[in-house]
């Protein structure tokens, strides 16, 4: 049962105008009969994006052979993505399973601010590891001498300057406005359009810094790992054999299957926001969920599949939890 709106949710005729003391998420708008259903999903994924890059994090800190740039990149990598999950999943749970939709203005502003900075910061790490592989294929010999551990925790840094500097405006901007003709936002998290369109004043300045900041990162960043990949493939398409190339490139594949992960979600997100008008705004909402659960969910089966330590600490804790069960099972039999 959907509670029903508050006086502050309902303004008064012809459009009013009030400043809201706070917001209200609505989860999946047109699909709240099966929150209950969702929960269930949403809830698997989180567990398995938690588990995944606690894993991918206490295995290269535990295995000193795993400190190599790709592995110091990769935990960067399962750092960001907790964050990203754990700034959204846990409050859109809450939604699914108590009703707590009410989020106050301070921290809609902090949400919209980690959720977008840290999405940017990926974006820069996998450009990093893009060229991480490029040194690492076309350069060789010179891989240790450039990519030390200072340079990668300087790359690290830039990035998240990088992610930082660039979003900062966005709250900012938002914080501004003081009037709105709603506090229902029709998302599961604050989204910076989704609370921009709230407003009644000029979103003029906020809406284009937004859209020009979405298209810079993703062009440059886009742009940068292409062209790594172009070297990558001279480079390989230059040896002397086809088992020989196959078996360099195959060093690249599990990058490229984060990078599709990351990115072919915020293209579809972004071009079904633009021009999908058609499309329901519970499959907007659920896209907007799946590019910030899918990728922290993936990146540490990608890698593990290739990296035989993680693979192993992964197979343990199946093991682990298979134990368990079984010592659950038999004490409820015995009882």
């Amino acid at each position: 049962m959907v509670p029903a709106p508050r006086a502050e949710e309902m303004p008064a005729a012809h459009n009013a105008c009030f400043s809201p003391a706070s917001f209200s998420l609505t989860g999946i708008p047109q699909l709240e009969a099966a929150h209950g259903w969702l929960s269930i999903p949403f809830c698997a994924l989180y567990a398995l994006a938690v588990v995944g890059n606690c894993t991918i994090l206490s295995v290269i800190r535990a295995e000193p052979g795993l400190h190599q740039p790709m592995y110091l990149f990769l935990a960067m990598l399962a750092v960001i993505d907790l964050v990203l999950s754990s700034s959204t999943m846990p409050r859109l749970l809450g939604i699914f399973w108590f009703g707590h939709r009410d989020i106050g203005l301070h921290a809609c502003l902090l949400q919209m601010f980690i959720v977008h900075s840290f999405a940017t910061v990926e974006s820069g790490i996998f450009v990093a590891m893009a060229f991480d592989h490029y040194v690492a294929i076309c350069a060789p010999l010179r891989h240790k001498a450039i990519l030390t551990h200072s340079a990668v925790a300087k790359i690290g840094l830039v990035a998240t300057l990088r992610g930082f500097l660039y979003i900062c405006p966005l709250p900012l901007l938002v914080r501004r406005f003081t009037r709105y003709h709603s506090n229902v936002i029709a998302h599961s998290y604050c989204e910076h359009m989704a609370v921009v369109m709230l407003s009644c004043e000029d979103i003029s300045v906020s809406n284009i810094y937004g859209m020009t900041i979405g298209f810079v990162v993703l062009t440059l960043d886009s742009l940068c790992i292409g062209l790594s990949y172009a070297f990558i493939f001279q480079a390989v398409m230059r040896l002397a054999t086809v088992e020989a190339r196959l078996k360099t490139f195959s060093t690249c594949s599990s990058h490229i299957c984060a990078i599709l992960a990351f990115y072919v979600p915020i293209a579809v997100s972004s071009l079904t926001h633009r021009f999908g008008h058609s499309v329901a705004p519970s499959a907007h909402i659920l896209l907007a969920n799946f590019y910030l659960l899918i990728p922290p969910v993936l990146n540490p089966v990608v890698y593990a599949a290739r990296t035989t330590e993680i693979w192993r600490k992964f197979a343990e804790i199946l093991s682990w939890v298979r134990g368990r069960a079984q010592t659950l099972c038999k004490s409820q039999a015995m009882s």
